[in-house]
């Protein structure tokens, strides 16, 4: 049996969960205002989509420099540097008052949270060794509770009128301040290696130069995963509130309620992710998570009522869960790669779904109908499943 973890370890995984929840929040605070924010822009659903874009197309510039930075600075100090900035970042976003500085701001936050997000995925990976077991679901887990609750504390703010630039000057200092203690638990010391345990895609024993084709396709393949997955999130954050309301006919409250079914299982999904894993393995997980995203999601888009949509957003967090967290552990596992690469890799082929999503769903909406858009979620799970044998089996 292997040793319990110290007392660092304990005190460090603490610190990653702070942090991932602290993530979580701070957007979610803005979501459902984005009905708010557009409607005071005057912002058709093409417009809407190609500004939720601009978030990606920052991620997708500052991803690549992020294994560099936590390099040099640490994964730690990373996380939380970026979650400070990001809570001001946000409040500028809520507050601008012309669609080309609501876009742009949405921008500086793709460009801040994709480098964080790295940071403290790659801190909770080096946590997950010091444990020798599987713990990176529970992280994300708490990054979906951070999510729920800031969605729950952006309904409360709408209920009592609070106005949006009070509301998230006073959130945006809450997580940062909480970021900021969260430094001071976190594990000292480099980063560390890469390449623990192979994939079995990657298991042969080959040269070097043999398996650098091997290593892209198998990214590419985690890469894909992981955009089907947050595609899945994307249309929960940005369009759920919109499609309730609008296509349904939903009350503003109760439409609000899309987003939080989606986040919150798939906050229950992350909560007994590791298990799940440890006992069949990251690869049979996503196949039912894929099976689970296809069916729930569309039936409820075949037999479209406010119900059955709840439900429907309801299955498709649950079975995205594992995919993100199953996808950055493989990449990270990667051999011969340094610190960080792997997972900095794929986390940012992964904003491509971020940047797409939103684009085609708007153009699609406008020409048809948002319902027609969103079969986009049930052709991500089928993807999922397809895709599925470049994750691990289950270990012995």
């Amino acid at each position: 049996m292997s040793s319990p973890p110290s007392r660092e370890a304990r005190r460090a995984r603490g610190a990653v969960s702070a942090l991932f929840f602290t993530n979580g929040a701070i957007y979610a605070n803005v979501i459902p205002r984005f009905p708010e924010i557009k409607d005071a822009l005057g912002l058709s659903d093409t417009l809407y989509g190609a500004s939720i874009a601009a978030m990606p197309v920052g991620a997708l510039l500052s991803g690549l420099a992020a294994a560099a930075i936590i390099r040099r600075l640490g994964s730690g100090r990373v996380a939380v540097i970026g979650s400070v900035l990001l809570a001001a970042t946000m409040l500028g976003v809520g507050l601008a008052p012309v669609p080309i500085l609501f876009a742009l701001g949405l921008f500086l936050a793709g460009v801040l949270d994709s480098v964080t997000d790295v940071g403290q995925n790659a801190h909770g990976l080096r946590v997950q060794k010091r444990y020798g077991r599987s713990i990176i679901n529970g992280f994300h887990a708490i990054w979906s509770l951070g999510a729920v609750v800031g969605g729950f504390m952006s309904a409360g703010a709408i209920a009592i009128g609070l106005p949006l630039g009070v509301h998230l000057a006073i959130t945006g200092a809450l997580f940062a301040a909480t970021a900021i203690v969260a430094l001071r638990f976190c594990l000292p010391g480099p980063e560390e290696e890469s390449g623990g345990a192979e994939t079995p895609t990657t298991a042969a024993a080959a040269p070097t130069a043999r398996r650098t084709p091997r290593i892209a396709l198998v990214m590419a393949g985690l890469a894909v995963i992981a955009i089907a997955g947050t595609i899945v999130e994307e249309v929960g954050s940005s369009w759920a509130t919109l499609y309730m309301g609008e296509s349904l006919g939903a009350p503003a409250a109760l439409a609000a309620i899309g987003f939080i079914a989606l986040i919150g299982f798939q906050f229950i999904g992350r909560l007994v992710g590791d298990r799940l894993v440890d006992r069949f393995g990251q690869r049979m997980v996503a196949v039912a998570g894929g099976a689970l995203v296809a069916v729930g999601m569309g039936s409820a888009l075949a037999w479209p009522s406010v119900p059955l949509t709840l439900v429907g957003f309801a299955a498709a967090g649950f079975g995205v869960a594992t995919l993100v967290p199953a996808a950055m552990h493989a990449a990270d596992e990667l051999p011969g790669l340094r610190p960080g690469t792997g997972l900095t890799v794929v986390t940012w082929l992964m904003r491509l779904g971020f940047l797409i999503s939103p684009l085609v769903i708007g153009t699609i909406s406008d020409a048809t109908e948002l319902r027609v858009s969103l079969v986009i979620v049930p052709v991500a799970g089928l993807l999922v499943i397809a895709l599925s044998g470049f994750l691990e089996r289950r270990r012995a």
